[in-house]
């Protein structure tokens, strides 16, 4: 197909994939990312194979690699005494001779991606956001919060769980829900024979992740009462407050949580349109926009970095836009219906909402999807 201009709205990890794999195939791109400093905030992110398969697809796994820590093995320990469970490696869809999966910074993952999306020709607009648009039969006109307009062929809302596009096309889509818990998160110097993700199901559920030879962070999943509000004073405390349960290997760790500066905790909020449409007319969505899920099987980004993947490749294939959306819905709904559906499982499980069951069996069949082709 033939595209003149799109507009992807949301300049995250989403919406710089969908301008990489675009740009790639020769399709103009502008990006509108409202917030003008484009920060992100300093932890990490667990990239598991899929993502590693997909950044060496999108032509930028060397650069990626050069700021991440990839590693193989996962280590499950379980209860209060952190009693090894499991230790398993998993697949290298990359290639032999990269890492199964990675751990990386989220600025640094940004760095990468933005830096490749401009290299190949992608304007970056910051600190804009969208007035208003309106639509006819060969494109969609654009009124920016700066007073510019533009015209475009497609736009892409790539703008978050929050976003601002899927509430513009679809009023009455149900909104984010809060699922009873927040991840918490802090970096910390990375021992030296961290050898991987290690993840801890007990009392307290936790896990460290290597982001580099220095550095890993420590994650902190609690159940919070809806509308919790979280003081940046006193907030190291409150997250060892709630790891105090944390299996024993954490305990020196946990006592390093200090800075409250450093701490960042989040609720989880999730969302899933299903039996509808992701688009209308010229405007699609993407990535958490669509389906944001719980961090539980950690394929939140890669969820939305294979939509972008894909988004593309339907729109090079198609003669109708239609067509082009259509197709990629299709192809994506099972996979990310999946994950969304069965992250929120594993959280629900932990909050006593659903009756046990096995989150090992699960997350092998997850990897197992996560090998299959996109």
């Amino acid at each position: 197909m033939n595209l003149a201009s799109v507009l992807i709205v949301g300049g995250g990890i989403g919406g710089l994939t969908a301008a990489i794999a675009l740009r790639r195939k020769g399709y103009p791109v502008e990006i509108a990312e409202r917030d003008p400093k484009w920060s992100v905030y300093g932890v990490g992110i667990i990239q598991q194979m899929n993502v590693v398969r997909a950044m060496g697809e999108l032509g930028v796994l060397d650069a990626y690699l050069s700021k991440a820590s990839g590693f193989d093995t996962t280590t499950v320990f379980v209860g209060p005494q952190g009693v090894q469970q499991a230790k398993f490696d998993t697949p290298r869809l990359a290639g032999e001779q990269y890492p199964s999966n990675a751990g990386i910074r989220r600025r640094d993952l940004q760095q990468v991606l933005g830096d490749e999306a401009k290299r190949l020709g992608a304007t970056v607009r910051l600190g804009l956001t969208i007035s208003d648009f309106s639509e006819d039969d060969s494109g969609v006109d654009v009124s920016f919060s700066d007073g510019t307009k533009g015209r475009y062929d497609v736009v892409i809302g790539a703008d978050g769980v929050f976003s601002q596009m899927r509430q513009a096309i679809f009023p009455d889509a149900a909104m984010p829900r809060y699922t009873g818990q927040w991840v918490w998160r802090y970096n910390l110097p990375r021992p030296k024979d961290l050898e991987g993700i290690q993840i801890f199901a007990g009392p307290c559920n936790a896990g460290l992740v290597p982001m580099t030879d220095e550095l890993m962070y420590m994650f902190v999943v609690s159940e919070e009462p809806e509308g919790m509000m979280l003081d940046v004073q006193g907030s190291a405390a409150a997250m060892r407050e709630r790891a105090k349960l944390a299996a024993p290997q954490l305990t020196d760790l946990v006592a390093q949580i200090t800075d409250d500066q450093e701490v960042v905790a989040r609720p989880m909020e999730v969302i899933l349109l299903q039996d509808q449409p992701w688009y209308k007319g010229r405007v699609v969505l993407i990535g958490d926009a669509v389906h944001a899920s719980t961090p539980h099987l950690a394929q939140g980004a890669g969820m939305a970095i294979e939509d972008a993947m894909v988004l593309a490749e339907e729109l090079e294939k198609a003669d109708e836009i239609s067509a082009a959306f259509e197709a990629f819905q299709r192809r994506r709904t099972e996979r990310v219906e999946y994950i969304a559906k069965n992250s929120i499982r594993i959280g629900d499980m932990q909050m006593g909402k659903i009756p046990p069951f096995d989150p090992g069996q699960l997350t092998g069949e997850s990897i197992a999807l996560m090998c299959q082709p996109i």
